[in-house]
């Protein structure tokens, strides 16, 4: 199957490079390029892009709004956030905004294919850098309030649900989750897709979300 990406980037030599890069997988299809986040909604809709590969900081409407305006969206895409700010601030509202994925721009080529190819097939992918600073800064600096929120959603699920969102949290892939609890990656497959339709999620990483602002993350 092909994967259908929408490159979204203010610099034309960013967007050049990156044509480039995913162009030469044979499994990869460019359907377009926007400057801006404005031009997004009408790109998406006449091409059907299935990731949008998405830059934050863009001069009118930025990726972040542009991020959150196409989730909202009935059959969104996903959206891979690419950045050259590690430590940017907005990293999590990203996330929350429904996006699969953040990664930096100075991902090797070979590691940004493949990390289309896994969020195009439903897995989120965020660089190792993100990853730590993200979980610092839930686990560091969330709200009492945001925590048992984040708790009362959990206590939806049940037992078996809650254990696989955990271990979701923890960042596990679907045959790691089933070695780890005993099930088949068809069963981790069913139960993760129950826990987002119970708590209203997009995706894994809102999964996880929700486990670093509860607490449950080991």
């Amino acid at each position: 199957m092909t994967i259908k990406v929408l490159i979204v980037d203010d610099d034309p030599l960013v967007r050049a490079g990156l044509a480039m890069i995913l162009g030469g997988a044979d499994d990869i299809e460019i359907v377009g390029e926007a400057g801006d986040g404005s031009q997004v909604p009408p790109m998406v809709a006449e091409h059907r892009p299935d990731v949008v590969l998405m830059d934050i900081r863009m001069p009118d409407v930025d990726g972040l709004t542009a991020t959150e305006a196409l989730r909202a969206a009935k059959e969104p895409p996903e959206v891979v956030v690419l950045t050259t700010f590690h430590a940017d601030a907005q990293v999590l509202r990203a996330l929350r905004a429904g996006a699969a994925g953040f990664l930096l721009k100075d991902i090797a080529p070979a590691e940004l294919v493949g990390a289309i190819r896994k969020v195009a097939a439903g897995e989120p992918i965020l660089s190792p850098v993100v990853t730590r600073q993200l979980i610092s800064h839930v686990s560091g600096g969330g709200t009492e309030s945001r925590s048992g929120r984040a708790r009362a959603l959990l206590d939806r699920l049940s037992e078996r649900e809650r254990e696989v969102a955990v271990v979701v949290g923890q960042g596990r892939s679907n045959a790691e989750i089933g070695s780890d609890l005993y099930m088949s990656v068809a069963t981790v497959k069913a139960h993760v897709s129950r826990i987002l339709t119970k708590l209203g999620l997009n995706n894994r990483v809102q999964i996880a979300l929700i486990v670093h602002d509860a607490g449950s993350a080991s």
